[in-house]
């Protein structure tokens, strides 16, 4: 028996769209169970929302990036390689020029720090690997790009684990 894995989110907004396109409110609310801080989203700027807010499209990217870390990282610890930083810039294009408005390509670029001696064409492999494992990326129709970088640390660029009390 296939088991399935469920997810929940929850949405609130209240306003009135009765003076027409150009003046309803555009902040929302989102809460994802179990959290219980609630998000607070607008759409973008060019569609009249609240550029101090960040926006669905935005969401969008960061979860493809934060899935291809995941998947990585896993992928990383199962094969006992050890990755001390990622850092994703991710980015996302959506052409205004057509019909359906969508999200045409997602880059994600991490920057990925690994132990002296490691090796590193191994490391790509597992960046592919997570790509093509990654749920999110499986889900949206855009394409995605994977530019990584990849390389050692530096001996002094290794992190020390912290000591009971100590906080970073």
């Amino acid at each position: 028996m296939t088991h399935s894995h469920r997810y929940m989110s929850k949405l609130r907004w209240n306003g009135s769209t009765a003076a027409g396109y150009e003046s309803y409110e555009r902040e929302h609310r989102v809460v994802v169970p179990p959290a219980t801080t609630e998000l607070r989203l607008s759409s973008d700027a060019a569609f009249h929302g609240d550029a101090d807010l960040p926006n669905p499209e935005q969401l969008l990217v960061a979860s493809t990036s934060s899935c291809q870390l995941l998947m990585f990282l896993a992928m990383a610890a199962r094969s006992r390689v050890e990755v001390l930083e990622y850092q994703d810039d991710a980015e996302a294009v959506m052409p205004g020029d057509q019909q359906a408005m969508r999200i045409t390509q997602v880059t994600l670029r991490p920057r990925i720090v690994v132990a002296a001696g490691t090796n590193l064409d191994r490391v790509r492999r597992l960046v592919d690997r997570a790509h093509d494992s990654c749920y999110i990326a499986n889900t949206i129709n855009a394409e995605i790009v994977l530019e990584p970088t990849i390389e050692h640390a530096t001996e002094d660029a290794v992190p020390q684990p912290a000591r009971a009390g100590q906080t970073s």
